[in-house]
């Protein structure tokens, strides 16, 4: 910090110290100084005056309970202890606040979160501020680990196991290995995290004592307890422990939640097929949902086998109400099972594009309307086949159809629907027939309006699944957040157990480090492999299709961040092909090491039922020639060979907590913001673009004038010329770049991903025919999948489509003049 400034700090705290002043509080908050001369009171009228107040009466209480003097030195002294290396941060701001915080009988408790906070309030103007909060927090953690007498890896997890939350297996794991474990604990690693990372891992995912609420583990305990969970020796436990200490790479938040606990449900997406359409089958579809729920599993359900509003209903001679009341009856249920008060419970919706309620199911986030028609707790997607969008692009009609009458239409995909669909359109037996383009324009307003009613297409999702080679095996829908794609049936229910690649800390002397990828890789696959195994099962029907075909989904977090430490701007070729080439060696490295596996233990029992078995690997499914032919044509024969152990391995999930807690940008995004608020169940913390930060300091333009341009921009640069047109253009926000570049960026990498990505789009103010031309590009470049539509300010945009949505006449207009002028979509360029 500035001399001066420190000079001045100094002498306010040194006033506090001094042997002749001592701290007197009025009020909490309020400090003022009191001489003290040590007279005693004049007894000369002959009654004895109080005596003045007495530095010996300012105490504060220690977590055990005991009081003492307040020392001020012990306050400055913690705050300075945690700023080493932090040569941005002011110590003196945080304790002088600290120290005016103090009132008498004060708890070290309030003292030490008051230290916290005032670093965290610091962090927008000086993001070094976010490290020395997260040391704060780090020693307040350690102190209530130790106040429960717990001072080893051990003893957390014996004292977890009285209180009912450890299993026996981690219990006998950790005790049969306890001094190695114990002494692998490296209590330095706690430094990197950032405050934000460090809050949710506190708040949210440290085991917490069932009466008082204290955390019974500190950070590299949890992450070691992990480790210990997943791991069949300690030399495993070890290597994934440094892994996920070094923040390279985190698994998904049920595995952090639940591993080695009594209930080791581990697994992030459950996909369910629709139910059979029958009173019973519905019913026991809400149970499967609630269960999974219950157990911290993101739900995905298909719904298009249920017939829709006006058929018959042959056993009471009545007439259906289609799929919106149940679907409404499951928006409740969803609402009320919360995952045990650790986040929302949360499903997903999945509806085929000729199912005739398609129209009312566009309409259940709809912010205006009938609520008993409207489902504000559910997801919705559009299972999307290719012939839908052939139709939008020539301008034809669409048949809507009741799945009574056509119940072979949800098993097929490809040729084989095509010929189906048709088919049943020249039998009349279509419910209603619908204008392809104004269908597509409902879908579209259904996106601008809520962001949901995600683009999923069901034709190239089959075609590139390396689960459907033979006939009968169909992949019938996604997952919550779009990133799975795996075979579902009435007996079968898909499961994906995720984690994610901190690529940000595979950066070395400037260069991304493939050789630590791969072995990051190698690491990580063996780990997810391992939850199939250990997992909890919620339903019989997921335990039967994880150890049939053994998916699992490893993803990356922190592209972003790759690109700002490079230098690159996000929507630069080199950027493209750095994406491109990082996802061909993960799944280069993946399935090297299912194969391994697949040798030492053995393949998934349903491998010859794969298209790998018959050579195919994601890239034939993309027409793609990799440009190492070589070590690829090795790798496919000697899968033919030995096999795979798991049928899919790679999946990138959106990582929204788990990126924070790694303190990197989510998965494959481009930053939304420089600087901006970021609402957790935590709470609500600021957060600045570091990478920003340490490149105008450098050039001395970190100045309270461009902070609050960028405040005023609501966390863009693009205005502030007298930054340099490099870095601005390098510090780009998602509203600031084309959507072209994102869908192209994930074509690219898509043929080395064989599951999907949860692929974010974002539009400031959507409009319907950029929209259209988006959507129909994404689709033609062979995306999978696509999630949510981003648009800001959430207020504004909502208040424009509550009172301003275009009528359908225009929304049909602006897709037309989109579909038939492609090339006019500023978004897509």
């Amino acid at each position: 910090m500035p001399a001066a400034a420190a000079s001045a700090s100094n002498a306010q705290v040194q006033t506090l110290l001094s042997e002749n002043a001592t701290p007197h509080v009025s009020a909490p908050g309020n400090i003022s100084v009191t001489a003290n001369h040590g007279s005693a009171a004049s007894n000369n009228d002959g009654f004895a005056l109080t005596p003045p107040h007495s530095p010996t009466t300012m105490r504060v209480t220690k977590r055990n309970g005991r009081e003492e003097p307040v020392d001020l030195n012990k306050i400055v002294r913690a705050v300075t202890r945690c700023c080493e290396g932090l040569n941005d941060v002011d110590p003196m701001r945080v304790a002088l606040k600290t120290i005016s915080g103090l009132y008498d009988h004060a708890s070290t408790r309030e003292l030490d979160q008051l230290s916290i906070r005032t670093a965290a309030e610091l962090t927008m103007e000086e993001p070094e501020y976010a490290k020395l909060a997260a040391r704060l927090l780090g020693g307040y953690i350690d102190k209530e680990v130790a106040g429960q007498e717990i001072h080893s890896f051990s003893q957390s997890v014996s004292s977890g196991h009285r209180l009912g939350l450890i299993g026996e297996r981690l219990l006998g794991f950790v005790q049969t290995h306890a001094r190695k474990l114990n002494d692998a604990i490296d209590v330095r690693e706690t430094r990197r995290f950032e405050y934000f990372g460090l809050r949710t891992v506190y708040d949210r995912y440290l085991l917490k004592h069932p009466a008082q609420r204290t955390v019974i583990e500190t950070p590299q305990y949890f992450f070691m307890r992990i480790a210990c969970a997943l791991s069949e020796t300690v030399t495993d436990a070890l290597e994934l422990y440094r892994l996920f200490a070094a923040l390279d790479y985190l698994p998904s938040s049920p595995t952090l939640f639940n591993a080695g606990t009594t209930h080791e449900q581990l697994s992030s997406c459950f996909l369910l097929d629709s139910p059979e359409d029958s009173l019973e089958a519905i019913y026991k579809r809400y149970g499967d949902v609630a269960m999974l729920s219950k157990f911290s599993g993101g739900i995905g359900l298909a719904y298009s086998r249920i017939r829709s509003r006006g058929a018959l209903i042959r056993s009471t001679n009545g007439h259906s109400n289609g799929i919106v009341p149940w679907l409404k009856t499951l928006d409740a249920s969803v609402a009320a099972v919360n995952q045990g008060g650790k986040r929302k419970g949360a499903c997903c919706v999945y509806l085929e594009t000729w199912h005739a309620d398609v129209e009312e199911f566009l309409e259940l986030r709809d912010n205006t309307g009938d609520d008993a028609q409207r489902t504000h707790n559910l997801n919705l997607a559009n299972w999307v086949p290719d012939l839908f969008m052939a139709r939008v692009e020539r301008d034809e009609e669409w048949s809507l159809f009741d799945p009574h009458d056509v119940p072979q239409l949800v098993d097929l995909w490809g040729d084989d629907f095509e010929r189906a669909y048709i088919a049943a359109e020249n039998a009349g037996l279509a419910r209603k027939r619908i204008k392809a383009r104004e269908l597509y324009s409902r879908m579209m307003r259904s996106l601008a309006q809520t962001g949901n009613g995600w683009m999923t297409f069901k034709d190239k999702s089959n075609r590139a699944c390396n689960q459907t080679a033979l006939p009968g095996n169909v992949v019938h829908l996604s997952n919550l957040c779009t990133e799975i794609l795996e075979v579902s049936s009435t007996g079968e229910t898909a499961v994906c157990n995720l984690g994610s690649i901190n690529i940000a800390q595979h950066i070395n002397d400037g260069a991304f480090d493939f050789a630590k990828l791969a072995q990051t890789v190698r690491v990580a696959v063996r780990q997810l492999d391992r939850v199939i195994d250990l997992n909890f099962y919620p339903i019989d029907s997921a335990r039967v299709s994880n150890l049939r075909w053994r998916p699992v989904g490893l993803g990356l977090m922190g592209l972003q961040d790759v690109f700002f430490l490079l230098r690159l701007p996000f929507d630069s070729e080199a950027a493209r092909q750095l994406s491109a080439q990082i996802q061909e060696e993960i799944y280069f490295h993946a399935l090297t090491t299912s194969c391994e596996l697949a040798e030492s233990l053995s393949a998934h029992p349903s491998f010859a039922d794969t298209r790998a078995a018959r050579g195919e690997l994601q890239f034939d499914a993309w027409h793609i020639v990799p440009a190492n032919t070589g070590r690829w044509q090795a790798l496919r024969e000697r899968i033919q060979t030995s096999g795979l152990r798991n049928s899919l391995l790679l999946a990138i999930a959106p990582t929204a907590t788990i990126a924070s807690i790694a303190g990197c940008y989510e998965c494959i995004e481009p930053q939304v913001s420089n600087l901006f608020k970021r609402e957790t169940l935590s709470g609500d913390f600021l957060q600045v673009n570091r990478y920003l930060v340490d490149e105008l300091k450098r050039l001395g333009l970190w100045t309270e004038t461009v902070r609050n341009g960028i405040k005023l921009a609501e966390g863009s640069i693009q205005s502030l010329l007298q930054i340099p047109e490099p870095l601005r253009l390098i510090y780009r926000t998602s509203w600031e770049l084309p959507m072209r570049a994102l869908i192209d960026m994930a074509a690219d990498r898509g043929a080395y991903l064989d599951q999907s990505q949860s692929l974010n789009l974002f539009m400031e103010n959507p409009n319907i025919g950029v929209l259209s031309s988006m959507y129909m590009y994404a689709w033609k470049r062979g995306l999978k999948t696509t999630y949510y539509l981003r648009s800001r300010p959430a207020t504004r945009i909502a208040k424009t489509t509550v009172s301003e949505a275009p009528s359908a006449q225009a929304a049909m207009a602006a897709v037309v003049c989109s579909l038939e002028n492609p090339e006019s979509c500023e978004a897509c360029q």
